[in-house]
């Protein structure tokens, strides 16, 4: 089943790559329009001149809008947190139609200008046709997430000709919690993915580079400071996506499906300003990396890509994220390269070597997945000689961003929405459900006077392990349990005189109207998991709480207790 699902995420990202081309040449008129230099004219519309790109991200707005809305809402944004959020709390469930419409609509959305990448969509697709495929065959909740990460990997690996970069992002973003048997499978998939990518796509690399070296140890100092200034980039990058879906979201007050087409005429007017952010814009990103931009124009597109690809997400486009901030991080590298070179002639064309780091680091500071970082930056480029430069900044970068920010790109979106994914999902439940819907008030407590032998034989014929103690008010006064009363029988030589008050041991209780959440570890630490008592703000027993009844919460719906605690 995963070469299976590996085949067909490789030729799905065939597809999708002969999309996007056949979608920016209708739209734009020609084959790459970030990287066209002189006449920016439509060849089909030259009496518009260079301002058709206005128009252009409205009219495919038109076309993707009511696409979504209408068969697949999930496949607007930038794909990977639903494919987290399905394989983390669904058991990988994804609906197969998902995989057309995440197509159609970021084939339409880059095409027709969208500042986004295609990284994102081919995940959600590879994943979309694991799930549908693992469902039809009715395979267990696991099998289904082992088949949606082949997918993704799948889609990584044969779109950019990244096997192993397509395997560990599958496994650190979407399995963290990975063994053998699904390492195995993916690794399956990935490979499947890759030759058909390269059967149909080459095999050439990403990036076509001149050979870059680290000359001195003293340079690596500067790696760690790009790292700082990487996760920087990258946390901020995060923020203003947001920023701006949250602006847009309350700007707008027409319907969902007009909203792309609307927004578009925004975007359009940054594109003609500004038209390198057209499309994912891999040869502007080439040209940087290869230091053919002075400092300025570099700080330019930087601020560029951000506010692009924010306001296309913002308006209800289609795309992903991983190569913009791949952008984002060879304009901050170029950046920094220039202006060391400018300070240290030793160091004068190196700005690939840092514009290399900086794509990795950032995308790390975003995404912090740092393990794919190093490997795909690796693969994306076939340049080994700044592999320890690349690791230490991308080391830093993630761990600063791990510091300073709770979420990454991609979880943020679902946190958001209140979804956290490092939270087990009896977590909310717990959360939610109060002490007194839940605890047993049919317990029966024990007199205070009652004698300790007396005592004993309740809790044996009971098959109680613990009870609680009360006075003749209701008032608690502490619990007993078998192993502390066998202790007393067994030690103590005038236990025929003893009674309940004197040996009663006072716990902590549990609130009645507390969460479970805040009194779980008070359950799970009481002797011999027995529980502990509830009671109200006058020290009133009310109720017992014990494991059992956890469980039972989160193995069903909560039922509420009986009706009264019963004396002796």
């Amino acid at each position: 089943m995963a070469v299976v699902v590996g085949a067909g995420a490789g030729f799905a990202a065939v597809a999708f790559r002969w999309l996007i081309t056949a979608a920016t040449l209708f739209f734009s008129g020609t084959a790459d329009y970030s990287a066209v230099h002189g006449d920016r004219s439509h060849p089909w519309l030259p009496w518009l001149g260079a301002a058709f790109v206005v128009l252009a991200p409205a009219a495919g707005g038109l076309l993707y809008g009511p696409l979504v809305r209408r068969f697949a809402p999930e496949a607007r944004g930038h794909g990977v947190p639903e494919v987290m959020y399905a394989v983390s709390q669904h058991g990988g469930r994804i609906k197969g139609r998902v995989a057309v419409v995440k197509a159609l609509a970021s084939a339409v959305c880059i095409g027709s200008g969208g500042s986004v990448g295609r990284e994102g969509p081919i995940v959600q697709i590879g994943s979309a046709l694991g799930s549908w495929l693992a469902r039809t065959l009715r395979l267990p909740a696991s099998r289904v997430r082992t088949l949606v990460a082949c997918g993704a990997a799948g889609g990584i690996a044969a779109t950019f000709n990244a096997p192993i970069a397509g395997v560990f992002f599958a496994l650190e973003l979407l399995l963290p919690d990975f063994a053998a048997g699904p390492f195995g499978a993916v690794v399956l998939a990935s490979v499947t993915a890759s030759i058909i990518g390269r059967t149909f796509l080459g095999d050439q690399a990403f990036l076509n580079l001149p050979a870059f070296h680290v000359s001195s140890a003293f340079e690596y100092p500067l790696f760690i400071l790009l790292g700082l200034l990487a996760a920087g980039a990258g946390i901020g990058f995060t923020r203003v996506l947001y920023w701006i879906e949250d602006l847009c979201d309350w700007a707008w007050r027409g319907p969902e499906w007009l909203r792309p087409a609307v927004g578009g005429l925004l975007l359009g007017s940054l594109l003609l300003v500004l038209p390198q952010m057209y499309g994912v814009g891999y040869p502007v990103l080439q040209a940087g990396v290869a230091g053919s931009y002075a400092v300025g124009f570099l700080l330019i597109l930087l601020i560029g890509i951000i506010i692009a690809t924010s306001l296309t997400i913002g308006i209800g486009g289609s795309g992903g994220v991983f190569a913009p901030s791949l952008f984002i991080g060879a304009m901050l590298g170029a950046t920094f390269g220039e202006v060391a070179g400018l300070l240290d002639p030793a160091l004068h064309g190196q700005v690939g070597a840092f514009a290399l780091v900086g794509m990795g680091a950032v995308f790390a500071g975003a995404a912090r997945a740092p393990i794919t970082a190093v490997i795909i930056m690796f693969e994306l480029t076939g340049e080994y000689s700044i592999i320890l430069p690349l690791m230490l900044a991308i080391v830093v970068a993630s761990g600063v961003s791990k510091i300073v920010s709770r979420d990454t790109i991609y979880t943020l979106k679902l946190r958001r929405r209140g979804i956290d994914l490092q939270r087990h999902p009896g977590t909310e439940l717990l959360r939610t459900v109060t002490v007194d819907a839940v605890m047993d008030t049919r317990v029966r407590a024990l007199p205070a006077g009652l004698p300790v032998t007396e005592a004993a034989r309740t809790l044996l014929a009971g098959r109680h392990p613990a009870l609680p103690v009360t006075d003749p008010h209701g008032v608690l006064t502490g619990v007993v349990t078998v192993h502390s009363l066998s202790e007393i029988l067994t030690t103590d030589d005038d236990v025929e005189h003893l009674l309940l008050s004197h040996v009663a041991d006072m716990p902590r209780t549990a609130p009645r109207g507390a969460s479970l959440e805040s009194v779980l570890d008070l359950v799970l630490d009481s002797p011999g998991g027995a529980g502990t008592p509830v009671t109200d703000e006058n020290g009133v027993l009310t109720g017992w709480l014990d494991q059992t009844t956890v469980l039972r919460l989160l193995a069903g719906p909560p039922s509420k207790g009986g009706t009264a605690i019963s004396g002796t």
